[in-house]
């Protein structure tokens, strides 16, 4: 079985940070958001993965999966962005007769993907999809059951069939290929996955819908990238290689050799990157920072900091923050109690 991992958008909802990478290389938990995808796909058995990518993301997302290790990674060229059920089609000729599993890499799953990828490979229906309840379906494609079946199946629905959404993960036999090959364009002018499924259920065949166990996030915005670092920061041990100095730590703290913490207090979960440098500094909890990232006389707690930042002198601590790459942010004498930034790569914050 292989699967498809589509990774060719631009993250508009994730701007400023995804005007200068896109959504997959942004890192929760110490890695881009696409490895921690290959990760759970490694975890159900899957070790052949095309990766959907466009000609602005391909270098960075090449670079990103370069040192990946027991995994084969093609990456697979979609030149224009039609929508997802678009990105599939142009996997055919790799995917071939084999089984596949489409797998959003923007999505997490706690369980990961092999409780729908074994039920697939067990029962074998022509499509297996993740289902989970939401608040407002509106925004999803949206699912009606007749027990487990799936009978129907609409994209972002003005009047849902019921509150179940498709969570990101699809498990396809190869004939889903034939409903692309001869479907139309949806009324926004992109090719809907959502619409090739219920093709196949007007086939007759069997589609699945099976609802997802434990906590799944989407990390489509800001605020998603947060709550996904918390959820991966609950998962990492007590592992400090790193030279401490005169410094208190609490809880589960990562420091490789590489890192420096000095005259600072740490409380976990934390996760400090290689070659991080903390000075008379307090890092609270759920906050990863990023490689050779440096900060000295500041708070911060509850923030995803990218590599090489620096963020120094502040009077007020940092929370909830995504600081993207080289951006730096600087103290001034009057600052307000508390700040809430999303920083762009390369952005420069005066607080005066």
């Amino acid at each position: 079985m292989k699967a498809i991992i589509p990774a060719a958008g631009l993250g508009t909802r994730l701007r400023p940070l995804t005007f200068t990478r896109p959504k997959p290389v942004l890192r929760v938990a110490g890695q881009p958001i696409i490895r921690h995808a290959i990760r759970t796909l490694a975890e159900a058995g899957i070790t052949e993965i095309g990766v959907i990518v466009s000609e602005v993301t391909r270098e960075e997302i090449g670079d990103a999966l370069r040192k990946v290790q027991g995994v084969e990674v093609t990456l697979i060229d979609q030149h224009q962005q039609l929508g997802l059920g678009h990105a599939v089609k142009m996997a055919r000729e790799w995917v071939g007769q084999d089984d596949f599993c489409v797998y959003l890499g923007d999505n997490l799953f706690e369980f990961g993907a092999r409780p729908f990828v074994d039920r697939f490979r067990r029962e074998r229906p022509t499509a297996l999809i993740a289902l989970v309840e939401v608040p407002d379906p509106t925004a999803f494609g949206v699912a009606q059951l007749d027990g487990e079946r799936i009978t129907r199946l609409v994209e972002k629905p003005k009047n849902p069939p019921s509150n179940l959404a498709v969570a990101g993960l699809y498990c396809f036999t190869p004939e889903v290929f034939e409903v692309l090959e001869t479907l139309p364009p949806s009324a926004r002018g992109e090719y809907e996955i959502t619409d090739a499924i219920q093709g196949l259920i007007d086939r007759g065949r069997l589609v699945l819908g099976q609802r997802v166990e434990g906590w799944w996030k989407d990390t489509g915005r800001p605020l998603d990238l947060l709550d996904a670092n918390r959820l991966l920061l609950e998962r990492i041990e007590l592992d400090v290689q790193g030279t401490v100095t005169d410094s208190r730590l609490t809880g589960r703290v990562v420091i490789p050799a590489s890192a420096r913490v000095t005259r600072s207090k740490i409380v976990g979960p934390v996760l400090l990157g290689e070659g991080v440098v903390v000075e008379d500094a307090y890092i609270g909890p759920f906050t990863s920072i990023g490689r050779d990232s440096v900060i000295r006389q500041a708070e911060v707690e509850h923030s995803v900091i990218d590599a090489e930042a620096r963020i120094e002198c502040l009077n007020t601590r940092l929370q909830d923050c995504l600081i993207g790459v080289r951006a730096q942010v600087r103290g001034g004498r009057k600052v307000p109690s508390t700040h809430k930034l999303t920083l762009s790569d390369a952005s420069v914050v005066e607080l005066a």
